[in-house]
């Protein structure tokens, strides 16, 4: 009899069922009916063991029928073993779940102390989600719409924050993947130049044990429980959640917009030891998670476990859950998140030759996608901005901190300098192409681009944690009071300031993304760490006010400028002689210059034909511009549109006056 695939495939006669465990003595495939209060539940054993596989056929068994596995075995805490029958688990490659854990002592698998404590004898059923037979696709996914990475610009979207405020949207469908699809959703990324939007977690997932503790949830998703299945929650339909997600990958790409998913394979949903055993802690611990000494869990992801990338297992499930959303939904790419954890094995040494990244940059399949990794983990070990490997482009933290610091007054312009044409210093070395910086200023974690300009520190308070949680290295401005304020030119400098970053992010060669919502001057109120946020503090606000229509008329301006001229998202590195950077006083820099920490204005001229000034002082400065150029005025941050406050033309060896915290940019005629 066949092993493979994993998971529940229904035939014309019923469904195979295949889970791996090396660990269990018996697995039983359970197969659930009834209403909530009154389930029934069918065990039928799976006599069949296979390389550590457990399999078996289930005649009569269709698509639609809801199941979980019960795991008998050795209940040994001290050795990572935790098997336990009581708890019905839902199958790792469930391609649709169902359910919510309702009942967090039910869903623990030990009682009284997680490690000295007994095994629990609570009967988990009813009270944590179930899987549910999926048909296989019958259908090959039609062409990606393989937007070359030099053109690429991203948006870091919420599906359910990103619609569900939304007018235009009808109601039923705002907060979901239908939503998302909306035609005026749709019109608004392609009138901001984005090309791809890249998904926080759209896959299955369940509140960590600590937030099911005190009734909150993982709002940005970051808590997997099935690799394989969209998330039901985001279903406009409920249990139509895999035909809504396929129909908005359909319309994306007719519209020309990529997708790429932000995919967790680096720990789970169910918390450290003293957590819940909802699927892998009880099919089999030490085949998914990396165990530290006495049984307990190693953790370099800061959420209580982490899985081992150098088991087979998860190599497996990590690969072929990357390949199941290419197949099935036809998604172009991933962002793995802390990434630096899959060239990690048992929590040791980080590699970029790890198995588990090796897998991924190799396969037929993946290596045709576009591959982002989060270059970092929760340990110093795991910070390796630059350490991947060639079929990876990475986040580029550096180029964060750089535009922070500069715009904030802090630095000089060394760093800056490297950041914003590419970063050949990081990637150049590796043989990669500037792309492989995916540039960024925010992100859904840290402050928006609105609060960075308006808080100098985080203020998390709602979250119920005392405003621990969140990072304080922010490097953030407040332009003069903290938080919103009536005062008109607090308000004007921080629009100045914030127009500046966003031409920054859009004239940086690289990839540029962007966070969905900071082209609408979106605010959390200084939350720099809204996880679990499922409110107003996270949800884009689409109320039209005059600062959020020009901030979006600002980025489309800048957005395509980009896209029009091949200078400005070249694919190539620039070589000795492209670039001229320039002192305002009218000459080239010197080595001198670039060890001025007070120096706040930069002024490049770009393959001899677009010259972008940089200024972030306080107070204007004069620039006297090259003598063999005559240039004419194209974007200017200090007007609310990014329109020339004086479009006419600029004489060669002209001086001009940068005004405070600006960019300008300027074609050479």
């Amino acid at each position: 009899m066949p092993v493979f695939p994993l998971g529940a495939h229904p035939d014309d006669h019923g469904t195979r069922f295949a889970v791996a465990s090396t660990s269990a003595e018996v697995v039983e495939v359970c197969l659930v009916d009834g209403e909530p209060g009154a389930l029934t539940e069918r065990r039928v054993e799976l006599r069949e063991q296979t390389f550590g596989v457990w399999h078996g056929h289930v005649p009569g068994v269709r698509a639609g029928q809801r199941y979980g596995f019960r795991v008998h075995g050795p209940y040994r805490p001290f050795d990572g073993l935790r098997a336990n029958p009581d708890k019905i688990l839902v199958d790792p490659y469930a391609r649709q779940i169902t359910g919510e854990v309702t009942d967090v002592v039910a869903a623990r698998g030990w009682h009284g102390d997680p490690m000295a404590g007994g095994r629990s004898t609570v009967d988990s059923l009813g009270s944590v989600p179930l899987s549910v037979v999926t048909p296989d696709p019958t259908t090959a996914r039609p062409p990606r719409p393989d937007v070359p990475w030099s053109e690429t610009v991203i948006s870091e979207i919420h599906v359910k924050g990103w619609t569900h405020g939304h007018p235009e949207v009808p109601e039923p469908h705002r907060g979901t993947y239908l939503g998302l699809a909306h035609p005026a959703v749709v019109a608004h990324l392609q009138r901001t130049g984005v090309t791809a939007v890249e998904l926080l977690p759209i896959q299955a997932s369940a509140p960590e044990p600590s937030l099911l503790e005190r009734g909150a949830r993982n709002y940005w998703g970051y808590a997997t429980l099935g690799f394989l299945a969209p998330h039901p929650g985001y279903a406009a339909v409920p249990g139509n959640e895999t035909t809504e997600f396929r129909y908005l990958v359909d319309t994306l790409h007719a519209a020309g917009i990529e997708v790429v998913l932000d995919i967790v394979p680096n720990h789970t949903c169910e918390g450290g030891v003293g957590g819940t055993t909802l699927s892998y802690r009880g099919l089999d611990a030490p085949a998914y998670y990396s165990l530290g000494g006495s049984g307990h869990d190693a953790d370099i992801t800061g959420t209580g476990n982490t899985l081992d990338a150098g088991s087979p297992t998860v190599i497996r499930l990590v690969c072929d859950a990357l390949r199941h959303w290419v197949h099935t939904y036809g998604v172009d790419g991933f962002r793995i998140d802390l990434a630096s954890v899959l060239g990690r094995p048992r929590s040791g040494p980080f590699s970029p030759d790890s198995a588990l990244l090796t897998a991924i940059a190799q396969d037929p399949t993946l290596s045709t996608c576009k591959l982002i990794a989060e270059p970092w983990d929760a340990t110093g070990e795991g910070y390796r901005v630059g350490g991947f490997g060639v079929a990876w482009s990475e986040w580029n933290g550096r180029y964060r901190d750089a535009v922070r610091d500069f715009w904030r007054g802090h630095g000089g312009v060394a760093e800056l300098a490297s950041r914003i044409t590419g970063s050949s210093d990081i990637y150049a070395g590796s043989g990669r192409r500037p792309w492989a910086s995916v540039n960024f200023v925010t992100a859904h974690d840290g402050f928006t681009l609105r609060d960075l300009v308006s808080y100098e520190r985080k203020h998390n308070e709602g979250n119920g944690e005392n405003n621990r949680d969140g990072t304080d290295d922010n490097r953030s401005q407040n332009h003069g009071a903290e938080g919103e304020t009536d005062d008109a030119g607090i308000r004007a400098a921080r629009l100045s300031t914030a127009r500046s970053i966003m031409a920054t992010l859009l004239l940086s060669i690289g990839t540029p993304m962007i966070t969905g919502g900071d082209e609408r001057w979106r605010t959390q109120g200084g939350n720099n760490n809204a996880y679990c946020r499922d409110d107003e503090t996270s949800w884009v606000d689409w109320t039209a006010t005059a600062e959020t229509a020009a901030m979006e008329a600002f980025t489309a301006r800048v957005a395509a400028l980009r896209r029009e001229s091949p200078v400005l998202h070249r694919d190539q590195f620039y070589v000795d002689g492209e670039v001229l950077w320039w002192d305002p006083s009218g000459r080239p820099m010197e080595p001198h210059d670039w060890h001025d920490g007070g120096r706040r204005t930069l002024v490049v001229l770009l393959a001899d034909y677009w010259l972008l000034t940089l200024h972030a002082g306080d107070t204007p400065v004069d620039c006297v511009l090259p003598t063999d150029h005559g240039f004419d005025p194209v974007l200017d941050s200090t007007t609310a549109d990014g329109g020339p406050a004086d479009p006419g033309p600029v004489e060669a060896g002209a001086t001009i006056v940068l005004p405070p915290r600006s960019v300008r940019l300027l074609r050479s005629r």
